[in-house]
């Protein structure tokens, strides 16, 4: 039996789907599925394995697809921020800011929005309506109250872990990360029809930059005959009316295009703030992690004194978690929702220096078949999470899949299975009538079959860990 010193553990509310609903992305009627629980609280260690089984928090909301049911599966997806470089339209969006912040540039034409998410996540619209038909009256510094008093019971022979703190909690609901053109296309090569295209017999162009250049060094030359001509024939080299090409330089980092630095007389003020926001999640204070700590964070970007964006992230022990980011539309030409995924990005790898084990960025739900939630994949190195087995796998290993069929199972091994699935449902925590017990003992007191049913199902979802950890609440 697990057991908690000094703080207290996730207390959650678990809801079988019961019905299908209108799905958010494809609009069908009655084609969405998903679970879900209300967490009254949650430790952030508990988050973290929760989405490595494929769960998803919209405020104090958890909830994961039923993937092999649902009309869109939702494919966790997360990026390697370690080995993550910039695509060629990512430098754009950069080099667009850079510009409107130096000279207030403003792109030229007709802009393309990117695809806004409303400000609630419409996948889980029809589970809210699940909630409020519950009618959930349950209050949270009561059940807290409850729940120490409990710890202080059993607290003496308690195994003692690390200390964490109980917050309450307010909704911060949707998701945004914004989209971009794709990392990279395919050219096809054809041969022009006479009178059009480039004409092959013609040396190519050139910049005039390279041609001042070699007139330049061409007067040299003139001017020393014997010189740099007859060092090159020396050395076996003919005369060359070209220019040496210079040593390609490395290509500029992802922090150094962020933070370029602008010129004093600069036209735009871009400034950056992150603080503690109240939301499910326990804050924690992890020994030699990040300076901001583990928990939920807000972010906000002020213009010359105006907030033009804001979003809210999750700092987990393995991965920042990418939750939501809403957007001036009258700044939408800045593509604010890619320029914050790549300072989350580019933040994840400030955090990882910190703590090591930090090493990720969650980007939500992937769905092939959706494109306002397909451009994720644009961010590489990124895996999706199997469905079944709970792996990582690259997504360039499971494209070819997903094109044949919406619901998928990465792994390749056809022997693996789920390494933490629950093989000791009495050993799962119940908390009833102000007492914490093991579910052994919780279920000779019930009569209800269909209880331990959905005890059950919430024990394959959440896994043996958590179910060990976490607290189910059971009236």
């Amino acid at each position: 039996m697990a057991f908690w010193a000094g703080g207290s553990p996730s207390i959650v509310d678990y809801f079988p789907s019961e019905d299908f609903y209108r799905c958010g992305y494809c609009k069908n009627e009655s084609g969405s599925r998903s679970n879900g629980m209300w967490a009254h609280s949650m430790t952030v260690q508990d988050y973290q394995d929760l989405i490595d089984r494929g769960w998803r928090r919209s405020g104090k909301y958890v909830y994961k697809p039923v993937m092999n049911q649902t009309c869109c599966p939702q494919y966790t997806i997360r990026c390697r921020p370690l080995q993550f470089q910039p695509s060629k339209s990512h430098k754009k969006v950069l080099k667009k800011m850079l510009k409107f912040l130096a000279k207030g540039e403003v792109p030229k034409g007709s802009c393309e929005d990117e695809p806004m998410d409303s400000t609630m996540d419409d996948a889980v619209a029809g589970d809210f309506a699940l909630i409020n038909k519950l009618d959930i009256q349950c209050d949270l510094k009561t059940l807290s109250d409850d729940v120490k008093e409990s710890l202080e019971s059993e607290g003496k022979n308690s195994k003692k872990e690390e200390p964490q703190e109980l917050l309450q909690s307010q909704d911060f609901i949707g998701e945004k990360l914004g989209s971009g053109e794709p990392s990279h296309s395919v050219k096809v090569h054809t041969v022009p029809k006479p009178g059009k295209g480039a004409d092959l017999s013609k040396p190519p162009c050139r910049k005039a930059k390279e041609i001042r250049k070699e007139r330049k060094r061409l007067k040299l030359m003139q001017q020393n005959p014997a010189g740099e001509l007859e060092g090159f024939q020396a050395q076996g080299h003919p005369p060359s009316l070209f220019a040496p090409k210079a040593k390609s330089n490395q290509p500029k980092s992802l922090e150094d295009l962020i933070f370029e630095s602008l010129p004093e007389n600069a036209s735009h003020k871009l400034e950056f703030t992150r603080f503690l926001c109240s939301s499910p999640l326990e804050a924690e204070t992890p020994p030699n992690g990040p300076d901001c700590g583990y928990g939920s964070f807000h972010q906000q970007y002020w213009l010359d004194g105006k907030i033009i964006a804001v979003g809210v992230i999750d700092i987990l022990p393995n991965c920042v978690s990418s939750v939501y980011l809403y957007y001036d539309p009258d700044y939408s030409f800045l593509s604010l929702g890619v320029y914050s995924a790549l300072r989350e990005i580019a933040f994840t790898r400030q955090l990882h220096e910190k703590t090591s084990q930090l090493s990720y960025y969650y980007m939500g739900f992937y769905i092939h078949s959706c494109p306002k939630m397909k451009y994720k994949g644009q961010y590489r190195p990124s895996d999706l999470l199997c469905p079944e087995t709970y792996v990582w796998v690259p997504i360039e290993q499971c494209l070819p899949s997903l094109e044949n069929s919406k619901y998928c199972r990465f792994n390749q091994d056809p022997e693996a299975v789920d390494e933490d699935r629950s093989t000791e449902p009495d050993r799962l925590q119940v908390f009833h009538k102000r007492a914490i017990m093991p579910y052994g003992v919780y279920k000779k007191q019930q009569k209800d079959p269909s209880e331990e049913a959905a005890v059950l199902q919430y024990a394959s979802l959440v896994g043996q860990k958590c179910s060990e950890r976490m607290l189910l609440f059971r009236n």
